[in-house]
């Protein structure tokens, strides 16, 4: 276990950070979201679960600024997000949200370092400034030594790692992670939700975590569930474990 504090200090924010009111949203004469209600406080871990076409995909990328509501707004902070144009809500996206997917969609062409800089070149940040900035959430999260990698070199779970590293570099007010350990074991999926909850929690940034895994919401501290487009609170649950990230010395999840 790391002692270590994560790089930047997690600014103070109001409680209520991402809101959600009245949400519809339909692919033709399907209706996805049908009056969805849901808020995500400061510094909370939300599991966002239900079936296959439940509609649960779909309220996360409603709530990130990917797709605009057919009614109903999202605000952050109070500030109106889907009322924002195309370009407001790609810079929002940049600067103050972060994405981790299933697959990780790591750029198979740039080692480690440069693929969880991106973001902050994205934003201008000098690239040798955005490097060392990488190069200590890498450290901080057990992947000292393999900065240079690229994710062919690295195994599943330690790829998932980069992938989090990338959504926490800009320091994000709010991380989605769209089904995180879809594509892993059930032992690298806990070290990877261990880490995930564990670094958001510790930079100051809420989680948002779609996924049909019970184990993986049990990582969240609150989860409601998505069925037939509308949202109903579930219960509280708690992983064995505390959900505190894991480091093991120039290694990572496997």
């Amino acid at each position: 276990m790391t002692s270590q504090t994560p790089p930047g200090p997690p600014p103070a924010r109001p409680d209520v950070r991402l809101s959600a009111r009245g949400l519809v949203h339909r692919f033709g004469t399907t209706t996805a979201l049908a009056g969805v209600d849901v808020d995500l406080h400061d510094g909370e871990a939300l599991a966002v679960m239900g079936p296959s076409g439940s509609g649960k995909s779909t309220l996360l990328h409603c709530l990130a600024g990917i797709l605009v509501p057919a009614a109903g707004e999202v605000t952050l902070r109070g500030a109106p997000v889907s009322r924002l144009s195309d370009r407001e809500r790609s810079l929002l996206r940049r600067r103050r949200f972060g994405f981790v997917f299933q697959f990780g969609q790591l750029l198979p062409e740039l080692p480690a370092q440069e693929n969880v800089a991106l973001p902050l070149l994205l934003l201008g940040v000098p690239r040798a400034e955005a490097v060392t900035r990488a190069r200590q959430w890498l450290g901080w999260l057990g992947l000292g030594g393999m900065e240079e990698r690229r994710p062919g070199e690295l195994s599943g779970g330690q790829a998932q790692r980069v992938a989090v590293a990338r959504a926490l570099v800009a320091g994000p007010e709010v991380v989605f992670a769209d089904e995180p350990t879809g594509a892993l074991d059930r032992a690298t999926g806990a070290e990877v939700m261990r880490v995930l909850t564990g670094a958001t929690r510790a930079a100051g940034a809420s989680l948002v975590v779609v996924t049909h895994d019970e184990e993986t919401a049990a990582w969240c501290g609150r989860r409601v569930e998505v069925r037939d487009g509308r949202l109903r609170e579930a219960p509280r649950v708690h992983p064995s474990t505390t959900a505190t990230p894991v480091v093991a010395a120039g290694g990572g999840a496997r």
